[in-house]
């Protein structure tokens, strides 16, 4: 069962950073239009975004292989995210342009994160004596 957790966070990883890291882009480079579909985006957020994608990516590899680092840079990418959700209130609380969605999608994204992060520490952390070590 563990296993089978594990691979599927895993692949998770793999396709919430694929998109994590294709829409930020589309956004940056103005592929196919998105630039305007999104509205008012807040740049720093884009960037949280594509760098948090780049270690859901890593992080889908650590969970495939059972590596203990995948816990550590989980925990980065909540911390990230969480430094950038502040910076977002203070954004949206200086009266700068905004879209409520953001708002949505980036406590979406630490809730989707913390899971991760639990996941990786809890079935993958030395001291665990699950399936997954013997």
């Amino acid at each position: 069962m563990n296993k089978t957790l594990l691979k599927i966070s895993g692949l998770f990883c793999i396709a919430f950073g694929g998109v994590s890291v294709f829409m930020p882009l589309s956004v940056i480079f103005n592929l196919f239009g998105i630039r305007e579909m999104e509205g008012n985006y807040v740049p720093f957020v884009v960037y949280a975004n594509l760098i948090c994608g780049i270690i859901y990516l890593w992080a889908g590899y650590g969970f495939f292989n059972r590596k203990n680092w995948t816990k550590i840079i989980l925990g980065i990418a909540v911390v990230l995210l969480s430094l950038t959700f502040f910076g977002l209130l203070l954004h949206i609380y200086s009266g700068k342009m905004y879209e409520h969605k953001t708002v949505i999608a980036m406590i979406f994204r630490i809730i989707i994160t913390l899971l991760l992060f639990y996941f990786s520490w809890r079935y993958m952390s030395k001291k665990w004596k699950g399936d997954l070590l013997s």
